[in-house]
């Protein structure tokens, strides 16, 4: 068994979504991207890291009455930018922004069931 990765010093270590309806959420990351969570009961969810089981969660779904609009934008990477793109729609989110070319690569925003806006981006 593997030890638990460290936290790196100033490094975002950990981020957290409000949702509306916590399995609806559980249901729609997992569907979009194949995430996987720890249940600590019926208001928190964390996200498991996709490194397994020793490393930390990198962040968490929290329940709550509305979603407020603002905040930073969390940008996901995807090696497969078309079939994410399809993901997010087949699991019940809007695309809102995209797909577009940047000077980095592609990308392409969406908004999830609860409302929470996120980014997609591709190298290519």
């Amino acid at each position: 068994m593997s030890e638990p990765t460290p936290h790196a010093h100033h490094s975002i270590d950990y981020v957290e979504f409000t949702v509306t309806d916590l399995e609806q959420a559980k249901r729609f990351y997992a569907d979009a991207f194949g995430w996987q969570f720890n249940d600590y009961g019926p208001g928190y969810a964390g996200i498991r890291s996709p490194r397994g089981d020793a490393a930390p969660e990198v962040g968490g779904l929290r329940v709550d009455q509305e979603v407020k609009a603002g905040g930073p934008l969390v940008l996901l990477y995807s090696s497969d930018l078309d079939q994410s793109v399809q993901a997010v729609k087949d699991a019940g989110g809007h695309v809102v922004n995209g797909p577009y070319e940047f000077p980095g690569g592609r990308r392409f925003h969406f908004t999830d069931p609860s409302g929470n806006e996120l980014g997609v981006w591709a190298d290519r």
